[in-house]
């Protein structure tokens, strides 16, 4: 009977330790709309009530939503990490964004910006056990997710002590040139219509255009640990942006990390690389002043 409840009790144990994935949904007043999104709880969240963690929010890619980053080995890789001892316990926070790029559309019919930073965001850190300080909020996404990173870490620096961003969807092209684009019926530019405009608002494509706001605040912006990657085949020519970024924020001493690896615009590239973004997380967490 002894061993029976000691096996009993080191199960519940292993139980605790183990990292879980909670999926919810908030009715958003700023959206008018209910907003899904799930959050990984890292080993030891329910083990110790009163323990606080760092908190990275990921930001998914187009066409794809808040359950994507763990239904594609990303749950595993962060158990496989801390096991290892490679990263130290974190929440990871995915919210659902469509096609809204991450910005108020020109219009102001979607003011997801305006969501993450005065609703989303608060909700998260009031209902989950969030350490409290931009020393320990990051911000981290893929390809439009990417783009969404670097521009709230940007637009934002005073709220995030680190950004990442994978085959970000960074584009050097004009907004003329786009525009252009958009009446051949290119893919990719037809779905920046309804967020920045039909033709494009060049004030709002300027407001939120990451490489505008790193100039505007490169000062703030050095506080800031930067990491990005692109593979050199990407399908969407984002290689490009990401080397435009390098050189912007090379020559405006920005300190950063910037890696242009062998690869694509797939799911398996992302996830090849996707340890060292959440080490460079890791390491980074508290690293930073307010």
């Amino acid at each position: 009977m002894r061993r029976f409840v000691i096996l009993f009790l080191l199960l519940k144990l292993s139980c605790l330790a183990e990292s879980r994935i909670d999926c919810n949904a908030l009715n958003s007043k700023i959206l008018h709309q209910t907003v899904h999104y799930c959050v990984l709880l890292p080993s030891g969240y329910e083990a110790d009530k009163s323990a606080t963690f760092p908190v990275l929010y990921f930001l998914h890619g187009l066409g794809e939503n808040e359950q994507t980053l763990f239904k594609t080995g990303g749950w595993s890789l962060v158990q496989d990490l801390e096991q290892q001892k490679k990263i130290s316990p974190f929440l990871i926070v995915t919210p659902e964004a469509k096609a809204s790029f991450y910005v108020n559309s020109a219009n102001g019919k979607v003011l997801y910006s305006d969501f993450l930073m005065r609703e989303f965001i608060p909700f998260i850190e009031k209902r989950f056990r969030v350490r409290e300080g931009r020393p320990w909020r990051a911000i981290s996404g893929i390809s439009m997710g990417g783009y969404g990173a670097l521009r709230f870490a940007f637009a934002f620096p005073q709220m995030f002590s680190a950004v990442s961003a994978e085959s970000a969807a960074l584009l050097t092209s004009s907004p003329q040139q786009l525009d252009a684009a958009m009446r051949t019926g290119s893919p990719i530019v037809r779905l920046l219509g309804p967020v920045f405009g039909n033709p494009i608002s060049v004030a709002h494509w300027n407001k939120n255009n990451p490489f505008t706001l790193a100039k505007e605040n490169r000062v703030a912006i050095r506080k800031l640990a930067i990491y990005f990657n692109c593979g050199r085949n990407d399908e969407y020519q984002f290689e490009d942006g990401a080397e435009a970024l390098d050189r912007l924020l090379s020559q405006e001493k920005v300190k950063h990390e910037y890696y242009l690896y062998p690869g694509n615009h797939t799911a398996s590239y992302f996830l090849e690389h996707l340890g060292e973004v959440l080490q460079f997380h890791s390491k980074n967490f508290g690293t930073r002043g307010r």
